[in-house]
């Protein structure tokens, strides 16, 4: 194969890896905080708040990923009466459907934070006069994040593998033009530079992930 060859595959597969990169910096940067707030929501005193929250992670963890956006893609529009409402871009929908079930493991990983946090550090803080929010903010929150850390770490770099799930509601991502050009070529290279393009983004992000654990001093 030619380096021009090289080059005209992976000019369509680095605009798809734009597509990727997006979707995955909008479903991290809004699946986070709605996981905490999950979090927040499963251990609230509220019961119904707390079973709805507990009933929303297992449902989304417990189902597969590519049925929920196939279900958010092709189901919603099928629903009586309000369907015709619910007919979304695909890649707003896919959008959607990543921040919706990745929010969910994002909510169990903080959970777990916040169960290996000490009941001492409640009570001290209430001891020094701080409120709710500010022993949340203050003392909590951090602690928390320096034990979750790890695991968003993994939850992030899996993120970015999923993404290949957009070739399935038909985005144009990475995966979907390689495959065009395998399709069209007869040839596998296009699937190893997608696979080089893939471990570049995931290096990246573990690179960064190493950083913030120095940064917090958790090594």
């Amino acid at each position: 194969m030619s380096f021009d060859y090289i080059l005209s595959v992976l000019k369509p597969m680095l605009e798809g890896a734009q597509v990727t990169i997006l979707l995955f910096l909008i479903a991290i940067v809004i699946s986070i905080p709605f996981g905490f707030l999950l979090t927040l929501a499963s251990r609230s005193n509220i019961r119904m708040i707390s079973w709805m929250a507990q009933g929303y992670i297992y449902i989304m963890r417990g189902t597969p990923l590519l049925l929920q956006l196939l279900f958010i893609c092709f189901g919603l529009p099928m629903l009586p009466v309000v369907g015709e409402y619910l007919v979304l871009d695909r890649f707003v929908a896919a959008c959607l459907g990543f921040i919706l079930n990745y929010a969910a493991y994002f909510a169990e990983i903080f959970r777990g934070g916040l169960l290996s946090i000490d009941k001492g550090q409640y009570e001290a803080s209430q001891v020094l006069g701080m409120n709710r929010w500010q022993t949340l903010t203050r003392i909590i929150i951090p602690q928390m994040f320096r034990v979750a850390l790890p695991a968003v770490a993994n939850e992030s770099v899996t993120l970015v593998k999923d993404t290949a799930l957009l070739y399935a509601v038909a985005v144009p991502e990475l995966l979907h033009f390689a495959q065009t050009a395998v399709n069209r070529d007869f040839t596998i290279l296009p699937f190893f530079l997608a696979a080089i393009i893939y471990l570049l983004m995931t290096l990246i992000l573990s690179l960064f992930f190493k950083f913030l654990e120095r940064r917090f001093k958790f090594e």
